[in-house]
């Protein structure tokens, strides 16, 4: 039993069966044994590998899109690039460093600030890009970031929102919650009373018995505080992350630990837990708030249309075999339709009349 599952034991002694949501929140974000707050646990010697820490050429090619917004802003210096969950730090470094050799200009005029609540991957964070000269600030939330034109980078930040997740019963819609069963383990349960009716989208309010629907207040909050920063200045938000491009209902909440999938109720804190983003309910979302919004497209539609094939070239000039296909299995890993070039979608908010972003303003 870890540390973090007495503590939520005797939470739930005290006061009764908890929300999955607050159970997400603790296994990931608490203080003294949350999963994030103590370990790094990207690489290979972690739990899961991101893109960034796939290949350079994700970073790079990011930059290069980056580049392309700012200029069609019309090139403001100030820029405020933010990174929510920015993990090791890699997808800025290698952004930054690309650009710099490409467009000095941008690189002089980002005004760098990282968004991560965990102590451990926040002095990761700091090594790799003081390592490489790269000057940031670091925050706990967006809202404190500083306003002005911005672009913001979200690369599986939003799968590691907590989620509410709301069971269709007999007696209707009741939200999921966590207790401990007659065997002493932790097991899945409804909480007791009726749920909101505007929680339930009607296309769902329907489904049979059994259904499972999730849904991410968290995810909300972000959206609502990018629309605050976007109603002040012209800035865009790019999303990228893994889930269906369309809403519906269906358990996806997960566990993952050395690579491999994991118990969600086993082992709190020390296991990664995540779910699907709605990509369909955040570009909703945005446009609730007067944003405007491009997307979903696949991850390897994104990474092509900014000139992926030509930078594998590019990287394989004058190398050996081996070097070759190391790249090519890289970038076949980062946008092959079975791989995260499919499963990984990518969307777009701006704020209102903010220029079209690739590759959607090239969209014939």
């Amino acid at each position: 039993m870890t540390p973090l599952a007495h503590r939520i034991r005797t939470l739930i002694s005290r006061d009764g069966a908890m929300p999955v949501e607050r159970f997400m929140a603790l296994c990931l974000g608490d203080p003294d044994h949350g999963y994030y707050m103590n370990r790094d646990p990207f690489g290979r010697a972690g739990d899961f590998i991101t893109a960034p820490e796939v290949s350079q050429m994700f970073g790079e090619l990011i930059a290069m899109w980056c580049i392309d917004f700012w200029r069609r802003l019309s090139a403001p210096e100030p820029l405020r690039l933010v990174e929510l969950g920015p993990g090791r730090g890699t997808l800025m470094t290698d952004l930054v460093r690309a650009a710099g050799k490409v467009v000095p200009a941008f690189a002089a005029a980002c005004d760098i600030h990282l968004v991560d609540t965990s102590p451990a991957l926040r002095e990761v964070q700091q090594r790799t890009l003081a390592g490489v000269g790269i000057a940031a600030r670091w925050h706990d939330r967006l809202e404190k970031c500083p306003t002005g034109p911005s672009i913001v980078i979200a690369n599986e930040f939003f799968d590691a929102l907590p989620i509410r997740q709301y069971a269709r019963t007999a007696d209707g819609w009741r939200e999921r919650g966590v207790t401990v069963g007659a065997d002493n383990r932790f097991c899945f349960t409804t909480l007791p009373g009726p749920v909101d009716p505007a929680a339930i989208p009607g296309t769902i309010a329907g489904a049979a018995t059994g259904a499972i629907f999730e849904r991410s207040p968290a995810a909300a909050q972000v959206i609502a505080d990018l629309a605050k920063r976007f109603s002040a200045d012209p800035g865009i938000a790019l999303i990228i992350d893994y889930g269906p491009g369309r809403s519906g209902h269906g358990e996806t909440l997960q566990a993952l630990s050395g690579h491999r999938p994991a118990g969600v109720l086993e082992r709190p804190g020390a296991v990664d837990l995540t779910a699907h983003v709605d990509f369909e309910y955040l570009i909703g979302l945005g446009r609730q708030h007067g944003l405007e919004a491009h997307g979903p497209v696949p991850q390897g539609v994104f990474l092509n249309a900014l000139g992926l094939a030509a930078r594998v070239e590019t990287l394989s000039n004058g190398t050996d075999g081996a070097t070759r296909r190391a790249i090519a299995s890289a970038a076949e890993r980062l946008a092959g339709g079975q791989q995260m070039g499919q499963h990984f979608k990518v969307i777009m908010i701006t704020s209102h009349g903010a220029p079209v972003p690739e590759p959607f303003a090239s969209a014939p």
